[in-house]
């Protein structure tokens, strides 16, 4: 298993993204994640940067590759102008950027004011847009009269030699077939066996990569602390995440969650062996990569702990 960071625009400044993206290239990541928000999941993160800046940036700063986790071309941002967005941001890359999508939160594409569609319907949509997506990386002049887009003679001048693999996340079956049958890679943030599996076998065996956070921090208990301020919304069950609206909501709803539940779902602290233990249930699980966010202040202590402690031990791993 290769081992990534995780840049995460809804708790980090621009500035701070940039800074982490560097050092984990120095550290010895094999790639970067970043997350694709208009909103923070809660006001105490604080941040939102638009990604498609922040990745131009990257591709300054550092030679990894970057994939987003996840962006969602449907409703906040029609997919012609993701199209141009990603083939831009392959350009700058070098050819090493994946485009990670998804159906989306509600958290993030209520702002323009439409509905907020059902599930089976966002998948759905969601795979029009890749259709589209596509086609306009083939550099072709495009017009495209759809049940969901339309386009109207568009062409991408700039185009990476290398086109970008798209990668598609799935939390349940639905869309674990949908990420099989329309994606290049699979994207999740559970150690899910089954969920893995299912892909696995629905694409042929394409690639699984997986997102997870740590809490660094000098002890354990400081670590939970800042896990529980800053994300506490991960504990929510089942389909909130995609349909709470605001950060409004989903501050109300974590008051749910006990610091109890935090202590028992998050890795925290400097203890290499719940680290390497977490990696461990990923690998079990069938992923092929995992990409690891810090959570509180402690994102430069974080990224020289795994640099020194944990890339080391997994790199040795058969």
């Amino acid at each position: 298993m290769r081992i990534g960071y995780f840049l995460s625009t809804e708790e980090y400044a621009p500035a701070e993204l940039l800074e982490q993206a560097a050092a984990a290239e120095d550290a010895g990541f094999h790639a970067l994640w970043i997350s694709d928000h208009y909103h923070p999941w809660n006001d105490e993160q604080g941040n939102s940067p638009f990604v498609w800046s922040v990745i131009g940036s990257i591709s300054q700063v550092c030679s990894l590759p970057v994939t987003t986790a996840v962006t969602c071309p449907t409703v906040r941002i029609h997919p012609a102008v993701i199209a141009q967005a990603a083939a831009t941001a392959g350009e700058l890359l070098g050819g090493r950027f994946t485009l990670g999508v998804g159906s989306g939160e509600a958290l993030n594409e209520h702002i323009l004011g439409g509905p907020w569609p059902t599930v089976e319907r966002r998948l759905e949509i969601l795979e029009e847009a890749v259709a589209l997506i596509r086609e306009l990386w083939t550099g072709r002049v495009v017009s495209w009269d759809g049940k969901h887009f339309q386009v109207d003679h568009a062409r991408i001048y700039n185009l990476p030699e290398q086109t970008p693999e798209i990668f598609v996340s799935g939390f349940g079956p639905k869309a674990v077939d949908v990420a099989a049958r329309i994606g290049d890679g699979y994207i999740n943030t559970a150690p899910d066996v089954d969920l893995v599996r299912r892909f696995k076998d629905g694409s042929g065996g394409k690639p699984a990569h997986a997102g997870a956070k740590v809490a660094f921090a000098p002890t354990a208990e400081e670590g939970w602390g800042h896990a529980h301020r800053l994300w506490s919304n991960a504990g929510l069950p089942g389909e909130l995440a995609q349909v709470l609206p605001t950060p409004e909501h989903f501050e109300q709803a974590s008051q749910l969650v006990t610091l109890e539940a935090t202590r028992e779902s998050v890795v925290a602290g400097p203890d290499p062996a719940t680290h390497l233990e977490q990696v461990a249930k990923y690998r079990d699980a069938g992923y092929d990569e995992l990409y690891v966010a810090n959570m509180g202040p402690h994102y430069r202590e974080m990224i020289s702990f795994y640099g020194e402690h944990i890339l080391p031990e997994v790199q040795a791993t058969p």
